[in-house]
């Protein structure tokens, strides 16, 4: 396909997806389905008209990955606007950090016990497919920044801390396989990969969100009326976060994620409208006498971006896979992640908490793998992944990706419903 053809085929699918929005929320799935079918019948697997070989595009892949992942972790961070209380934020922060890390575990031990991989392969592949997706799970996520419901802010929060809290894990796997410095006894990578690279990344990301939100809170208080252009600056702030994370060594993805967080409490902080009752954020209204906030006004169009950078990416994954790439290891590992891994980790990192025994499975069944995980794959095979190893990696993670877009975007909406649905018939 020339750049032409993609002009008008990726420019027909936003018309569709524009023009129909009312039909497509009626649907018993998500959009993503429709876009990925679109590049299976469009890609080696049926019509062939184009494909998209990840080995030879890895660094773009990459880079495309990423954007898209920063824009969504943002959006995430902002969705954020329950006060940091340990009761509201604990069983997020045990999803993405005990979870996540257990998930590794059992993918680690599956694919060195069951397919012979390497322990750092293994390893490796575990920290791909354990962090949750942002930009696929918008369905399971907070609708706005005052979403009142738990499910939903507790994935939404887990999702914008694991795909940072996953790194040292990539690292971890690539130093046992040679590509990257562990240190004596694995010293370096507890010190700077583990400690360093996470406290710092969330103290960079709070440090600019609050920043920014004090310097707009300001600028617009000035007489005359001052003007900010909020979703450029709030794209400055995801590049200028993300920028200095990585000059430090400290985990980027993380510190947007904070930043947004960040930049959302201490908005809401200074507008008077960060008040608790029973748990629970009372909703922030404009008023004459209230700026609007760079969060709030930025978000609508960072949700553009994210749409369209799912449709884009979900469109070229059609253009990844072939029939060859469809093993029974593939697919068993897809499988043994989402019955196993998951619903087991989810289940033992809560266990002690007081979230609802519906909360947890939905939690359990709903870790949707995604444009995160494509991310990871990309990375490391950019940063010195063995070539031996590469193919068979990219067959997992592909296949994983897909399955996890057509399984759980087909039970997604049907679940959900009837979770609110029995939520609400319950008597008061």
């Amino acid at each position: 396909m020339t750049t032409t053809h993609w002009f008008i085929l990726v420019g027909c699918l936003m018309l569709a997806r524009g023009l129909a929005t009312t039909s497509l929320s009626r649907l018993p799935f998500t959009s993503s389905i429709i876009y990925l079918c679109v590049g299976l019948v469009l890609g080696p697997m049926a019509l062939n008209i184009f494909a998209f070989n990840a080995r030879e595009q890895s660094h773009l892949l990459e880079t495309l990955t990423e954007i898209a992942v920063l824009i969504s972790l943002f959006s995430a961070g902002v969705k954020m606007p329950v006060p940091l209380t340990r009761k509201r934020w604990a069983p997020a922060v045990r999803l993405a950090w005990v979870s996540m890390t257990l998930s590794v575990g059992l993918v680690a031990a599956f694919t060195y016990f069951v397919l012979g991989l390497p322990l750092g392969a293994g390893i490796l592949l575990g920290a791909i497919l354990a962090p949750t997706d942002p930009v696929l799970a918008t369905d399971v996520q907070s609708r706005h920044p005052d979403d009142r419901d738990q499910l939903r802010f507790t994935l939404t929060c887990e999702a914008g801390m694991n795909d940072g809290a996953a790194f040292p894990f990539v690292m971890l796997g690539l130093g046992l396989l040679g590509a990257h410095e562990l240190g004596d006894f694995g010293w370096r990578w507890v010190m700077v990969d583990v400690l360093w690279a996470t406290l710092a990344a969330m103290a960079i990301g709070v440090l600019g969100g609050a920043g920014l939100a004090r310097l707009g809170w300001m600028l617009r208080g000035k007489a005359p009326k001052h003007e900010v252009l909020d979703d450029l600056v709030a794209l400055g702030l995801i590049a200028v976060v993300y920028g200095v994370s990585v000059a430090f060594e400290a985990w980027g993805f993380l510190a947007v994620f904070f930043s947004g967080v960040a930049l959302r409490q201490t908005e809401l902080v200074l507008s008077g409208a960060h008040k608790d009752r029973q748990g629970l954020l009372v909703p922030e209204k404009a008023t004459p006498d209230v700026p609007l906030t760079v969060s709030a006004e930025s978000l609508v169009f960072k949700e553009h971006l994210e749409r369209l950078s799912e449709l884009t990416l979900v469109l070229l994954l059609g253009g990844m896979v072939s029939t060859e790439d469809w093993t029974l290891r593939a697919v068993g590992t897809a499988l043994f992640l989402f019955i196993v891994a998951r619903p087991l980790s989810v289940m033992l990192g809560l266990l002690g908490s007081d979230t609802p025994m519906r909360v947890r499975s939905i939690a359990g069944w709903f870790g949707v793998r995604g444009i995160g995980s494509v991310y990871y794959l990309m990375y490391a095979m950019n940063h010195g992944l063995p070539r031996a190893l590469d193919r068979e990696l990219i067959q997992i993670t592909i296949v994983v990706v897909m399955l996890s877009i057509l399984i759980h975007g087909t039970s997604v909406k049907p679940m959900l419903d009837r979770f609110w649905r029995r939520r609400t018939s319950r008597p008061s």
